[in-house]
């Protein structure tokens, strides 16, 4: 479903004419629009750009002889004209060079593509510090694997933590693994850029308003302008990729290919940016179209007919500068270097929180809409609802029982409660009660397919676009406290060191006593034996007494722990990664603070018997239901990234087990001290350990044949799925049904497992989706935080060196940021490696005459001093490296003192 304000009825556009391209072998010549072509005699020619596509039988057989190759195509934000796909064999990832190799595709579109010749694959040299050769791969954590560590105000309590994508996190500007190759840094202002190698080893390089070239070696490079973009430029010293191929060792190359077929567009074709005049005033084109130019720089330009744009913004363009459009592709020609598109709509201004977080939401092809009256149909229209009398006859009541929710404290979707009844013999009864959601939302209603559609509930920093409609999910399925609820129950015996003993599943009705916050929760951890005043709780039912909810958050705790340290002794692995949570201003929205969000023993309860239950109900319906369970297994780490990951570990002197997840996770629990620099290791190397991580997917069991292929790498158990947040995922809902199913409630869904696996991939697509978007748009909280409350000091470490540039994590914030020698006050600066371990030595300028330049070495783990400041740009912000030497918020000069305060705001 879609927006009405951006709902579009697309009209075939007619092609631009009178545009013409001079096209090397690997690249685009000069780009349409911007000036009239140099070469009068190619002028008005159709020359194609780009190849046509494969018949659909031709790469059917293609992908069955092997010739071809499919995956998901990433491209690099920082370097646009650099593309890849993963690897089928896990090893290094397959390169896509240019715009034309790429064909059209867009970012996260699963392509097709064909190997060039081995003549023409990425040369890597060995010392080059090529740190993107596997660029803007986005890592995935899934929610088993990192902690919890979310805003409060997301509205929903993640207790079983979620997926997040280590891509570009809380960055606007870098590329999206951390490690950019800036060999070369360009002038001040210029952002991205665009390599083009043509014919005899000349190298153009094409930036959205300027040109630059490198000149050969020794001399310094240039702007000119556009005019004399086609002046030859001499190949720059460290591009080889005119070697002779032959002549280099085989793990030297990249293999490289380009896109012969779109399997499917998973990009949304919408994308936000502005609007511009056409450069030739004296052309066809400018009397018909606009230049619509997109933030994001890996979307191409896009030729907008006039008639979509504001009446007056031909005659008044600088009106529109700073104003954000919307625009979806219609269409992308062969012989055109930019798409044909729609104008959606205008969201505002620049800069402002709404209309930013609509173009996130629009581009990443989340339905915001209001739902429709054939949705809301579907709800129970006699409200206030009750529960049928019959409901009683087919559940449990356990309505007298003490059980409770626990939560973020401004949660209004509560997905699951807890329970924990001490028994005679020393042991306890726990239970897990999730929400029935699948009992209000009837199979094959419109309902039913706008959730599918949706798929998932998405957190943004502000608010949270619902995957159902807020009658159900913050009112009839949520397990609000004292209102009567239908659930689903896994309820087991266990002993107190966690062992099973007995196990029951069912649907049941259950009455909550009190909501909890992890607040409170963590206040009855951390004080067993006092009691909590009344006016320190939240009301508690007259059934039921503060002591008894007490004392089970105490048993339950007591058990937890000794579930975690099974896991973990088991071999299940760990990445918490820093999290940033905000105060926000009640009347403007506005950021007022932030801070990094403590995952704590009231956030590990939860999870434990979240994790429990997912566990338990994957074993349950995969046994009755073989071929048709949907479950969730993660993948091992990326053999390619892992083993440079072995040796950059081995080159730094770090004893680190990477043989298994759980040998993993005991060298990041044992490798480092207590100390707060040792601390800050390990959140840097902890960073490094997610961008091997592959995606947790959610899968149908029919669909594998190799069983050992169900595993989850983090949590190392045979199976797992996901039962236990209904409300915001609609997977949860399918292993309801399934679940149901076993249990003789209902007929088994009739849904084959290659429909299944569709259902599967659909869920996994929109939950990567969501999980982007959620990181976009605490990347948009934090820049408005720095450009209203800025500039900001931190600590900061150092993740990676390179040859002009290097890398940290801003520890105060959690924060990715790349720190350039360019924008630094310096009189040199010098790239060596000291074995094998990269160092760069700044010299700054003496602040005045009589002092002498002061050196510093930067090397990974280097501890330095960071301040955030905002750039002219809207929403932009760079991260400057303070003086040694200097005092100010921090004033820590000596690495082994130095605090790493994670909470100071």
């Amino acid at each position: 479903m879609s927006h009405p304000d951006y709902r579009l009825t697309l009209r075939p556009l007619e092609t631009p004419r009178g545009v013409s391209s001079v096209v090397g072998p690997h690249g685009v010549g000069a780009s349409p629009g911007d000036k009239k072509s140099k070469n009068k005699s190619l002028r008005g020619k159709k020359k194609s750009i780009f190849e046509t596509y494969m018949s659909k039988e031709d790469v059917s057989e293609g992908l069955k002889r092997g010739t071809l190759i499919q995956g998901i195509l990433r491209i690099n934000p920082k370097k646009f004209h650099e593309a890849f796909i993963p690897s089928p064999d896990g090893d290094r990832d397959i390169f896509i060079d240019g715009v034309v190799a790429r064909n059209r595709a867009l970012n996260g579109d699963l392509v097709v593509v064909k190997l060039f010749p081995e003549e023409q694959w990425k040369v890597i040299k060995p010392d080059s510090n090529d740190k993107e050769t596997e660029g803007a791969y986005e890592s995935y954590l899934p929610e088993e694997l990192c902690g919890s560590l979310l805003p409060q105000q997301s509205l929903k309590g993640y207790n079983d933590s979620p997926d997040v994508i280590i891509e570009a996190q809380f960055d606007d500007s870098d590329s999206e693994d951390g490690h950019g190759n800036t060999q070369n840094i360009l002038v001040d202002g210029v952002k991205k850029l665009s390599v083009c190698l043509h014919e005899k080893g000349i190298f153009k390089v094409s930036i959205s308003e300027t040109v630059v070239v490198f000149i050969p070696k020794g001399q310094k490079s240039y702007t000119v302008g556009k005019e004399d973009a086609g002046a030859p430029v001499t190949k720059d010293e460290n591009t080889s990729m005119a070697q002779d191929t032959r002549t280099l060792p085989e793990k030297s190359l990249q293999r490289s290919a380009k896109v012969v077929y779109i399997l499917e567009k998973k990009h949304s074709r919408a994308a936000t940016g502005f609007l511009k005049l056409l450069a030739d005033k004296n052309s066809e084109l400018f009397r018909k179209y606009a230049l619509f130019s997109p933030s994001d720089h890996r979307v191409p330009r896009i030729y907008v007919p006039l008639k979509d744009c504001p009446q007056d913004f031909v005659t008044r363009p600088k009106d529109y500068a700073n104003t954000l459009f919307i625009c979806r592709i219609v269409d992308w020609k062969e012989d055109s270097n930019f798409a044909l598109g729609q104008l959606a709509k205008s969201l505002g201004q620049a800069g402002e929180i709404e209309p930013e977080t609509e173009g996130i939401l629009t581009e990443y092809g989340v339905d915001f809409s209001d739902f429709s009256s054939e949705v809301l149909e579907c709800l129970p229209q006699g409200l206030p609802w009750t529960i049928p009398p019959e409901e009683f006859n087919k559940r449990r009541d356990l309505r007298k029982d003490c059980i409770f929710t626990i939560d973020p404290s401004t949660a209004r979707d509560l997905d699951d409660a807890l329970s924990c009844k001490p028994l005679t013999d020393g042991n306890f009864e726990v239970g897990v009660h999730i929400a029935d959601v699948s009992y209000f939302v009837p199979e094959g209603s419109d309902l039913d397919k706008v959730a599918a559609e949706r798929a998932t509930s998405v957190y943004l920093v502000q608010k949270v676009i619902p995957m159902l409609p807020r009658l159900l999910c913050e009112e009839l399925c949520s397990l609000n406290p004292m209102t009567d609820k239908l659930t689903f129950s896994v309820i087991w015996t266990l002993t107190p060191k966690g062992k099973i003993l007995d196990e029951w599943f069912g649907r049941t009705i259950i009455r909550s006593c009190t909501k909890l916050s992890y607040e409170h929760a963590q206040s009855m951890i951390e004080s067993p034996t006092k009691k909590i005043p009344e006016k320190e709780l939240p009301p508690i039912s007259p059934e039921h007494t503060s002591e008894e909810v007490h004392r089970a958050v105490l048993n339950l705790h007591g058990i937890a722990k000794e579930l975690r340290k099974q896991r973990f002794v088991d071999g299940a692995l760990r990445l918490d990664q820093l999290k940033l949570a905000f105060t926000l201003d009640h009347e403007t929205g506005l950021p007022q603070g932030c801070h990094i969000y403590e995952y704590r023993d009231s956030n590990k309860l939860v999870e434990e018997f979240m994790l429990l239950a997912n566990m338990a109900v994957a074993h349950k319906i995969h046994r009755a239901f073989p071929e048709r369970a949907l479950l969730r297994r993660h993948p091992p780490p990326q053999t390619k990234m892992l083993n440079d990951l072995v040796e950059f570990c081995d080159q730094m002197g770090l004893s680190m087990d990477f043989s298994s997840a759980g040998a993993l996770n005991k060298s990041l629990t044992e490798t480092f001290g207590d100390d707060k620099y040792s601390l800050a290791r390990k959140e840097v190397l902890t960073n490094m350990c997610s961008r091997p991580m592959q995606m947790a997917l959610y899968f149908c069991s029919g669909m594998l044949q190799d069983q050992a292929q169900f595993r989850h790498y983090a949590l190392n158990v045979p199976l797992y799925t996901h039962f236990t947040s209904p409300i915001r995922r609609f997977a949860d809902v399918l292993v309801h049904r399934l679940l149901a199913a076993t249990l003789g409630y209902r007929e088994v869904p009739n849904v084959e497992p290659d429909a299944l696996q569709k259902q599967a991939d659909h869920c996994n697509d929109r939950r990567m989706a969501s999980k982007r978007v959620q990181e976009l748009s605490t990347s948009l909280f934090f820049s408005v935080l720095v450009k209203e409350s800025g500039p900001l000091e931190s600590e900061a470490m150092v993740l990676g060196v390179l040859n002009q540039a290097f890398d940290v994590l801003v520890l105060r914030y959690g924060v990715q940021k790349r720190v350039y020698c360019n924008a630094l006050p310096l009189r040199s600066h010098h790239f060596q490696r000291v074995g094998k371990k990269p160092e760069l030595t700044l010299l700054w300028e003496p602040e005045a005459m009589e002092q002498e330049p002061v050196r510093q070495v930067i090397t990974i783990f280097s501890l330095v001093e960071v301040v955030l400041q905002a750039e002219d740009a809207a929403l932009k912000y760079s991260a400057i490296l303070k003086r040694p030497g200097t005092e100010g918020l921090l004033g820590l000069q000596d690495e082994e003192e130095c605090d790493h305060d994670q909470q100071e705001d």
